[in-house]
């Protein structure tokens, strides 16, 4: 099989393709696959089922011998699909502790890093956007009436 990566591929039920497609896929496909369902509560906040991951979300593990604990994310790597997250760790033989990855589908996230304002996409951002020329026109409309009564003051 080649290894470059299809544009043109849709899906398969053949498992070797699907692995092929996940292997290969860019970067900028690679970020969908760290998406992490929401609590329901953030679910009704939002209005979505679920979410990419980003460094600072606080997530809880469902699956796995970490199940039930809850902690901030550290690192997301992309090329390896896997999420780190704080106090998740294995002890080694020699005593040392090493981080845990965990795959994005083990996840929920229960707080959302919203520092960035761009991250629930544009449709967020153009109801701002809407918002602030509602203001900036009522603004100007006041201020076009202000200006006509102060012109009809001084005629008279």
């Amino acid at each position: 099989m080649k290894q470059k990566f299809s544009t043109s591929w849709k899906s398969s039920k053949q498992p070797r393709k699907q692995r092929k497609y996940i292997a290969n896929a860019p970067k900028h496909l690679r970020r969908n696959f760290m998406s992490v369902n929401l609590t329901k509560e953030l679910r009704k906040k939002f209005g979505k089922r679920n979410i990419q991951l980003r460094k600072g979300d606080t997530v809880k593990i469902m699956r796995g011998t970490f199940k039930k604990k809850m902690g901030k994310i550290t690192e997301v790597n992309l090329k390896k699909i896997r999420v780190y997250v704080e106090n998740v760790q294995l002890k080694k033989k020699d005593g040392s502790k090493i981080n845990y990855p965990l795959h994005p589908s083990v996840l929920q996230i229960i707080e959302l890093n919203l520092e960035d304002k761009k991250r629930f996409g544009e449709k967020k951002a153009k109801e701002e956007k809407t918002q602030k020329k509602t203001e900036v026109k009522e603004e100007t409309k006041k201020d076009k009436k202000k200006i006509k009564t102060n012109e009809i003051k001084n005629a008279s």
